[in-house]
Formats: structure tokens, C-alpha cells, sequence
């Protein structure tokens, strides 16, 4: 037999073996690869279920529970107390409506007055997303003893109130640019640094982005429609 022929017959051989190896390694390692993600489930599966057990998350679920209870309470509370909308009062309401909450912003306007109107739309679209503050509105001709008490000479006047007492106030537009043509957003971000609102997370202000432009849309067609 021809030496150098038998040569490659054994090398093939021995190639075919390491070949068969290395199939049967791979083989094995898929085996157990797969044995270790059954394995690795099931112990998640156990892990979920002590999980579900466990006294600590169950005392956090029930924590949390309380206070969401504890917080649609309060809000229902404030609804009571007349939170939420943007009323219009009597001068006889007045001193009972600001002294029957700790925030509460009050407007004194005249129903002829344009810019009235303006500051009208702009608290109207705040008052349901602020329910921990109180908006109200008072025709100041109906109004004059706290018009006098409160030297209120220019109109619109927004007086904010703190348990009962004015601790600021905006007069006309001054805060807001002297334009008529204000964001609500602008008028939010001053009632806030005033602290007469709460501050709000960073997801309701991200919500807020994507309404404002309709909101002064809407709130400036409107206005146009009462001016006509």
C-alpha cells in the first residue's frame, strides 16, 4: 500500500474524530445550557411565589393603599370646601370663603373690563388642576366695602390669601409682561413662586407641555368671542 496514501487515510481519521468530539462537546453544552435556564426559571418562579409571601411587601402594599384612601379622602374634602372650580361669590360669602381654606386665590373684576375676561379663562383652566388651592371671583362693583378695605384701585386685582390673610397680590397685568396675550403657563409659574400653588410633579408638567398650546388657543378665541 502506497505509504504517503495511508498517511492521509490516518489524518482524515484522526480529523473526523476531533470533528466528532467537537459535535459531541457542543451537543453536551446546549444539554446543559438548556438544564440551566429550566433551572434558572423554576427558581425565579420560587423566588416570585416567597415574593408574594413576604410580610414586608405585603405591609408596603398595604401602606400604600392607606394613603391613596387617605389622599381620595382629602380631595373629596377640598371638593366640599369648594376646591376644584372656579367659582364666583357674593360679598357676603367673602370672609367665609377665605377663611374656610389655607390657599385661595380671589379675583375682583368688573364684567365689562377685557382683561377681566382674560385673567377669567387663564384661572378658570387652573383651578381643576390645583385642588389644594382655592379659586374664586367677586364682581368688585357688588363689592365695595372689601374693594375699600382691601385698596383695591386697579382692575383686574388677583389678592391671594393664606388662612384668611392677603399676603400678595396681582394687580392688572403688570406681573405678566403689561401684554394681554400672557400663557397661562406664564401666570402658573408666578402664582407658584408666590407659593399660592403647590409645586407639580415633573410628569404633570411634561402633560401640561403638550396641552398648552391648545389651552391659550382656546382661551384666546374665547375671550375674542366675549369682546364682540
Amino acid at each position: 500500500m502506497d505509504p504517503d496514501a495511508v498517511k492521509s487515510t490516518l489524518s482524515n481519521l484522526a480529523f473526523g474524530n476531533v470533528m466528532a468530539a467537537a459535535a459531541r462537546d457542543y451537543q453536551k453544552e446546549i444539554v446543559a445550557k438548556e438544564k440551566g435556564q429550566a433551572a434558572s426559571a423554576s427558581h425565579d418562579e420560587v423566588d416570585l411565589d416567597e415574593l408574594l409571601d413576604d410580610p414586608e411587601l405585603e405591609k408596603l402594599h398595604a401602606e400604600r393603599i392607606a394613603a391613596l384612601k387617605k389622599e381620595v379622602e382629602k380631595r373629596e374634602v377640598l371638593k366640599r370646601q369648594g376646591h376644584g372650580e372656579y367659582r364666583e361669590i357674593t360679598e357676603g360669602d367673602f370672609l367665609g370663603e377665605v377663611t374656610g381654606s389655607e390657599k385661595i386665590i380671589c379675583h375682583f373684576y368688573h364684567h365689562e373690563f377685557y382683561r377681566c375676561k382674560i385673567m377669567d379663562k387663564h384661572l378658570k383652566a387652573l383651578a381643576p388642576v390645583y385642588l389644594g388651592t382655592k379659586f374664586i371671583k367677586l364682581d368688585a362693583e357688588n363689592a365695595p366695602f372689601f374693594v375699600t378695605k382691601l385698596g383695591i384701585k386697579t382692575l383686574p386685582c388677583v389678592i391671594l390669601f393664606k388662612k384668611g390673610i392677603a399676603v400678595d397680590r396681582l394687580i392688572g397685568f403688570q406681573d405678566l409682561g403689561s401684554k394681554d396675550d400672557f400663557s397661562t403657563r406664564a401666570l402658573e409659574n408666578i402664582l407658584r413662586m408666590k407659593g399660592i400653588i403647590d409645586e407639580k410633579k415633573k410628569n404633570e408638567d411634561d402633560e401640561d407641555d403638550e396641552t398648552e398650546m391648545s389651552m391659550n388657543r382656546r382661551i384666546r378665541s374665547s375671550t375674542a368671542e366675549d369682546s364682540d
